[in-house]
């Protein structure tokens, strides 16, 4: 329908996640019409982002260097480490200004349905950080979904049998502040009972 380079950016745009079809025309129309001087950086910026951004040898989280800002960070709390999925979930834990110490990304979740064992993800060189380091504490913030629960579980359970002496938390959930009860699922809300706390 379109000249073949604009078809081929399209294509492009539409293999984005959450980029339909429609989406991607509209993303790549806006290119199209944008000056070159606010088109080509974003084309330069994905191109640097590849060529210069890797993982943190230590916790996997994205780098620029050998180890990411966080690792090379002394302030940060080096015997409690809270584990996450993805380098995105960094981000929001981050942003509460509550976490000060170091983190762990795994790069998925245990998915044995998906194919996805614990030799898939960075469970190994997890547990080789927290025996015998020095490390108090493991928070697990996977995600609060079935794969998530399970990756909690195995790596609660793989924690408990290697270094006994290391306390393993586990995110509390419930409901969201601002939410009314009546809205509330079932798993939600039983959830928020068991995690109950005194005032």
């Amino acid at each position: 329908m379109f000249a073949p380079p604009v078809n081929r950016l399209i294509t492009e745009l539409a293999r984005l996640p959450g980029v339909g079809q429609r989406t991607a025309q509209r993303l790549a129309f806006h290119i199209l019409r944008v000056p070159d001087d606010q088109a080509l950086p974003l084309a330069d910026a994905i191109r640097e982002v590849k060529e210069t951004v890797g993982e943190c040898e230590v916790c996997f989280n994205l780098a620029t260097e050998a180890t990411c800002r966080i690792c090379q960070d002394e302030r940060r709390e080096a015997h409690v480490i809270c584990v996450v999925e993805e380098p995105g979930d960094v981000i929001p834990v981050e942003r509460t200004n509550e976490f000060r110490g170091r983190y762990h990304v795994l790069g998925g979740a245990l998915s044995p349905m998906d194919g996805v064992d614990p030799e898939d993800l960075h469970v190994s060189e997890l547990l080789s950080r927290v025996v015998g380091n020095g490390v108090r504490e493991l928070v697990i913030a996977t995600n609060a979904t079935t794969t998530g629960e399970a990756t909690a579980l195995y790596l609660a359970d793989a924690v408990r049998e290697r270094a006994p002496e290391v306390a393993v938390t586990r995110l509390a959930s419930g409901l969201p502040v601002g939410s009314d009860l009546e809205y509330a699922d079932e798993i939600t809300l039983g959830r928020a009972l068991r995690s109950r706390v005194a005032l």
